[in-house]
């Protein structure tokens, strides 16, 4: 297959959650593929200061600060970077939020904040997207979900919800947008170590249990999600369509 199969020159890419993490390292990746990347987060000078990072090696970035549960202000950025640059090719979905504790300890409005970043936005990202995407009869919408979509653990239902349901939406999505030349695919990231998974590495039986239980033997580090976002979003993968990837180190597949 040519690498050009797998070149995103030309193509705009919108990444929430930009400013750290997995969103980070997606946007990287997808910048260092060809792709101009507009970096989404809530605080401008955290962004501006990761765009200045990817634009250090000579890629191409922009930014967008918004909070992706605010509906109006998701709508305006994506009609903006169709004005700015004639279209959005690429959505990575990936903005969302964990909250820990038993369930009987759960307040309902943390089950509703995670739920409202996690699926609510997602689902609005795409919906707005997809009204950019459908008349260019093209596009490529990534949603961050997880492995605990596929396998459960104590204290975090709400993060299992929410994931569980953009895995079913990414599904449903594909179905719907595919006709229309959009694929829709999700990434499950395993056990990465990023700032949301601070308590778990601090926690030394957890962090050698990872270990234990992951064939590849170590915690996943964001870079890891990079080459499964580039893929998905290019022509490689044109008829890749309402697919769950895990990247998670074989995590799910072991006993």
């Amino acid at each position: 297959m040519s690498p050009s199969k797998f070149s995103l020159d030309e193509r705009v890419a919108l990444v929430t959650g930009a400013s750290r993490g997995l969103g980070f390292a997606i946007a990287r990746a997808l910048a260092e593929a060809g792709a101009t990347v507009v970096l989404n987060g809530r605080e401008i000078r955290t962004l501006e200061e990761k765009a200045d990072d990817i634009r250090a090696e000579g890629w191409e970035a922009e930014t967008a600060a918004f909070d992706v549960t605010d509906h109006a202000a998701v709508a305006a950025a994506i009609q903006d970077i169709k004005k700015r640059h004639g279209g959005l090719d690429i959505l990575i979905a990936n903005a969302g939020i964990q909250h820990r504790r038993p369930l009987t300890e759960f307040a309902t409005e943390d089950f509703q904040r995670v739920i409202d970043t996690n699926l609510t936005a997602v689902w609005v990202l795409a919906r707005e997207a997809a009204k950019v995407m459908i008349p260019q009869k093209m596009g490529r919408i990534i949603i961050t979900s997880s492995i605990s979509a596929l396998a459960a653990r104590p204290t975090i239902s709400a993060y299992i919800a929410s994931k569980g349901a953009v895995t079913a939406l990414t599904r449903a999505l594909a179905v719907e947008l595919g006709p229309q030349g959009i694929t829709v695919n999700a990434i499950a990231p395993g056990y990465i170590a990023t700032e949301m998974n601070s308590a778990l590495m601090e926690n030394k039986e957890f962090t050698e249990w990872v270990s234990k239980r992951t064939p590849a033997g170590r915690w996943g580090q964001p870079a890891d999600l990079g080459g499964a976002a580039v893929f998905l979003a290019s022509d490689a993968a044109a008829y890749v369509n309402g697919v769950l990837l895990p990247v998670d180190g074989g995590f799910t597949a072991s006993m």
